[in-house]
């Protein structure tokens, strides 16, 4: 069973999410049976797994009490419609970037910041790959920072001691959070990456490419690596702290060990919207209650229980906006993460 990661600390009670100066309260009616407008969902591949069980579940046990539809179109298209105002959610697997809270802002966009997850972020490559079973992190720079394009073409480039084969890269396209958040931990700078390998925003097309090429590598969300743990090898990373090579996992994650690539990951929601349509509290209220065991059974890393009952709690309390800075952070432990003082 996947451990939850600790207790919030007691300082989230205070915590404040600053983009402008009202406080929004949003009230909640358990009961809420009246129909209202249907509540669209867009954003990351990466939590999409998580939103669409439970808006599975609550379109199943509430049919006349809100139409919930779930896509996906990758962290970075998700907000581009989000602070356009086409959608009132956004699942995103890194924090909203500096252009994208700009864009809201030019749009009278305002949001509530929720993180739903934690997320050990995977390197595989295919089973019958017999010769890699860690990776430093400063090969994974030489393997894909923007240098490498139609220069690093075979494993043996990468490490020594492995053969001179065709390396085929597979990884999220530039409309993915995960790619942002990997460039930025990886690489040193957001956005910078080679682009000579098959990009994808849906995970599950880029299991399917290293799933089918022997020599394939790629990167993405731990749930899409448990769903096909004996198709999929999972590379073990060493950040060259000490450590030495670390395989993803929730105790690893939990530990503070799988660092640069943990990950939190997230909802934003349009605060009017949630102002303005009553039945939508119902479907957050649903959302956080449901989150501890979705998490668990996606197979990315829950927070307690009790944890998402203070965050809902808090979402009711709190201004709007975000916590972080406008960039990808990353080495952020949990408690950072849902501490944070807002800047915005």
């Amino acid at each position: 069973m996947t451990p939850r990661l600790s207790k919030l600390p007691s300082s989230l009670k205070t915590l404040t999410l600053a983009v402008g100066t009202a406080t929004l309260l949003l009230a909640c009616s358990p009961g809420q049976t009246k129909q209202t407008k249907a509540i669209h969902i867009d954003g990351s591949s990466t939590v999409y797994p998580i939103t669409e069980t439970i808006v599975k579940e609550y379109n199943a046990q509430s049919p006349s009490t809100l139409d919930v539809k779930v896509d996906f179109s990758g962290t970075g298209g998700g907000f581009r419609k989000f602070c356009a105002g086409e959608t009132d959610i956004s699942n995103a697997s890194r924090p909203i970037l500096k252009a994208e809270i700009e864009a809201c802002k030019k749009n009278n966009i305002s949001y509530l910041e929720l993180p739903v997850a934690f997320d050990a972020l995977t390197i595989v490559v295919n089973p019958k790959n017999t010769w890699a079973n860690d990776i430093t992190v400063a090969e994974l720079k030489k393997l894909w920072e923007p240098q490498a394009e139609g220069q690093i073409k075979t494993w043996n480039q990468i490490r020594d001691s492995w053969p001179n084969q065709p390396i085929n890269l597979y990884g999220p396209g530039k409309d993915s959070g995960t790619f942002d958040y990997f460039t930025a931990a990886i690489v040193g700078e957001e956005g910078a990456s080679r682009t000579d390998y098959q990009a994808s925003e849906d995970d599950e097309i880029i299991a399917q490419g290293v799933m089918n090429d022997p020599n394939g590598l790629g990167y993405f969300g731990y749930a899409y690596y448990q769903e096909k743990p004996e198709a999929l090898k999972a590379l073990a990373v060493d950040n060259q702290k000490g450590s030495g090579p670390i395989k993803p996992s929730a105790n690893a994650t939990e530990a503070e060990k799988y660092r640069p690539l943990a990950r939190p990951l997230f909802i934003y929601v349009n605060a009017v919207t949630a102002q303005n349509n009553p039945a939508m509290n119902n479907f957050l209220d649903f959302y956080m209650q449901k989150a501890p065991k979705v998490v668990q059974n996606v197979g990315y890393i829950a927070f307690d229980p009790d944890d998402y009952t203070k965050l809902y709690r808090n979402f009711h309390k709190t201004k709007v906006g975000t916590v972080f800075g406008g960039t990808s952070e990353f080495n952020l432990t949990l408690d950072e993460v849902l501490t944070k003082r807002a800047e915005y």
